[in-house]
């Protein structure tokens, strides 16, 4: 819908669901969460960084915003920069619904795509509508069909279908901003707590809330870390960031001894985690019973809590999809495949792919402009 509101008149958006913009519909809780205050390069994964950023420029957070004030869309910071609707996701879908149909673009919903082919002049496109089937044909053709997380609102592969089937290179794809799993419902006794941390591994590291769930471990800082996680591998949680709990137990030591060292942690962290953390650490005892050392040594611990997922709850609950159609098949500019004439992939299709907190949406409304505006020109 924004790519057409830029490509403007005889641009036709076909799309399979009975309403437009679910995914924006469900976003924020309801709210969406349309885009970032700092949204910038550096908040992107993808094979090559650098790729987004031309789009990025030309159209920012500030020109959606801008765009969001014009339709009188009241709007809140929640926290890091993120932008929600004060009042519905609804309120976005309708803007966009009125952007297209303003700027003379046609919208065919409970349309589904039957075959895309070339004929050497152009795009060919057979679709199905109320059951009947009919034939399209345009000279550009724009992938904007998004990524495979949350398959249950409609997602598929299609992009990276039909990218294939015209000879661009599409990169692996795994789910991204995605709860990490663990065996055994390992967190289990711990689901619906939650805690500020610092989460990290060997790549990036996330200071935001940890949530445990019945499956294993949810919340800002693990939907960010899992986007850099492979399989395997170990991550580190830090229970206590940015707090002295050395020093805080010394002088409750140095005031109470007496007092029993479970009940002293638990006036800092959740108190089922200290239970649950008891026997890993060995907590037991009072405070008068621990040293300096043991006591610095259990801060070590509880800053340094190593885990090892299991997985992923995968494009189930994903929010985005990592990889995608290879940025080096397309202009940064514009984002039209170099060896392909017309055709343009945009959003989540591509191989960019942003953190949680509205960069994402960003990146859709940035890279649709590109496109769009390449579109118009050419008309």
């Amino acid at each position: 819908m924004m790519c057409a509101r830029f490509a403007g008149a005889e641009t036709l958006v076909v799309d399979h669901a009975k309403n437009p913009g679910e995914k924006i519909r469900i976003s924020g809780g309801g709210r969406c969460n349309f885009t970032n205050m700092y949204a910038e390069a550096n908040n992107y994964l993808s094979a090559n960084p650098h790729f987004c950023k031309s789009a990025l420029a030309r159209y920012s957070q500030w020109d959606f915003i801008e765009l969001v004030g014009q339709h009188g869309i009241d709007w809140h910071e929640k926290t890091l920069g993120q932008l929600f609707c004060d009042g519905s996701a609804k309120q976005i879908v309708s803007m966009l619904v009125k952007e297209l149909e303003k700027a003379g673009a046609t919208l065919w919903l409970q349309t589904s795509v039957v075959s895309v082919s070339h004929d050497g002049a152009g795009y060919v496109l057979v679709l199905e509508r109320d059951g009947k089937r009919q034939t399209v044909t345009c000279s550009n053709l724009v992938l904007a069909t998004g990524g495979k997380s949350i398959p249950k609102m409609g997602a598929t592969g299609l992009a990276y279908d039909l990218a294939r089937q015209f000879g661009l290179r599409v990169l692996d794809t795994r789910a991204g901003l995605v709860p990490f799993t663990f065996p055994e419902d390992r967190f289990k006794p711990l689901a619906g707590t939650a805690l500020p941390v610092q989460l990290s591994n060997a790549r990036a590291s996330f200071d935001e809330a940890l949530l445990f769930t019945h499956r294993g471990l949810s919340g800002p800082s693990v939907l960010q870390l899992s986007s850099y996680w492979q399989d395997g591998e170990e991550i580190c949680v830090n229970l206590i960031p940015e707090m002295d709990l050395f020093n805080k137990l010394r002088t409750q030591r140095q005031l109470g001894g007496g007092h029993d060292l479970k009940t002293e942690l638990a006036r800092h962290l959740p108190g089922r985690l200290v239970d649950f953390l008891a026997p890993e650490l060995r907590l037991k005892g009072r405070l008068a019973d621990h040293s300096d050392a043991a006591l610095q040594g259990l801060c070590d611990q509880l800053s340094h809590w190593t885990l090892t997922p299991g997985g992923t709850e995968g494009y189930r609950t994903a929010e985005v999809t990592l990889g995608g159609i290879d940025t080096d098949e397309l202009s940064s500019k514009t984002m039209e495949a170099k060896a392909m004439p017309g055709l343009y992939a945009i959003g989540e299709a591509v191989d960019v792919t942003g953190w949680l907190g509205g960069f994402n949406f960003q990146w859709a409304w940035s890279s649709a402009h590109a496109a769009g505006t390449a579109i118009a020109a050419r008309k």
